[in-house]
């Protein structure tokens, strides 16, 4: 009967030791699950500000092809211009002969 008691106390023993371990595991489980929501919430801030600033990238890609187009328009319209006074000039050479 001695060895019996023996292997009660033993098996007991493991039990116990197998129960704190649990809780001990239950605990670090849900301190990573803590720390994987805050992750996760980290993640989706710096999706949106990610978001936000492609937005604000393609604004002002929008906003430099305007104003490349203003110049280029006065570019034109400067030509334009030369091209009349050339014309104009030839007109009146031409009318004086």
């Amino acid at each position: 009967m001695d060895a019996n008691d023996k292997l009660i106390t033993l098996f007991s023993t493991r039990v116990r030791q197998l129960l704190l371990m649990y809780d001990k595991l239950k605990g670090e489980k849900k301190a990573l699950e803590v720390a994987v929501a805050e992750r996760d919430a980290a993640l989706e801030d710096v999706r949106r500000e990610l978001e936000r600033l492609r937005g604000d990238y393609n604004s002002l890609k929008m906003a430099k092809m305007i104003e490349i187009t203003d110049g280029d328009m006065e570019s034109a319209q400067k030509r334009l211009s030369k091209l009349i006074r050339d014309v104009n000039k030839c007109i009146t050479m031409i009318s004086e002969k």
